[in-house]
């Protein structure tokens, strides 16, 4: 049986229709964050303005990101999966921006919320090499 060829993802189409972000009370522990604990669930928007915040030059980790977003939400953790998702979708709409003629600075500059080699990382279309590159000529130019 033959399969299907893939569609390519419609990066734009999951960016919009991402559920609002809310914040829940666990149930049971969820991925490293106990049962009882309120837990944020950011949206692709909430990400893109995070990221968009840091300051050009400067980067944060996603642990420091997810900190940050529980903090300003009254949680005690934001979600590491969605936020994960999240991340990627903001990185890979970025990314169709570029590749359409974009200049950096009218994307979401997510090289300085994602880490060379990191896992994220090797799930994007650029690869690392448009991270490092991106960081080093932010750090470059005043």
């Amino acid at each position: 049986m033959a399969t299907k060829p893939r569609r390519p993802t419609d990066w734009r189409k999951r960016f919009e229709k991402a559920a609002a972000p809310k914040t829940v009370t666990l149930q049971t522990d969820f991925a490293g964050i106990r049962a009882g604990a309120l837990m944020y669930i950011a949206s692709p928007r909430v990400i893109a303005d995070y990221i968009a915040s840091i300051p050009r030059g400067r980067t944060r980790s996603i642990e420091q990101m997810r900190n940050d977003l529980s903090r300003q939400n009254e949680a005690s953790a934001t979600c590491p999966v969605t936020t994960a998702i999240y991340l990627r979708i903001v990185a890979e709409l970025a990314l169709d921006g570029l590749n359409k003629g974009q200049p950096p600075a009218a994307v979401t500059p997510f090289w300085r919320a994602i880490e060379p080699g990191g896992k994220i990382a090797r799930r994007l279309s650029c690869g690392d090499e448009l991270i490092v590159i991106q960081r080093t000529l932010e750090q470059s130019v005043p």
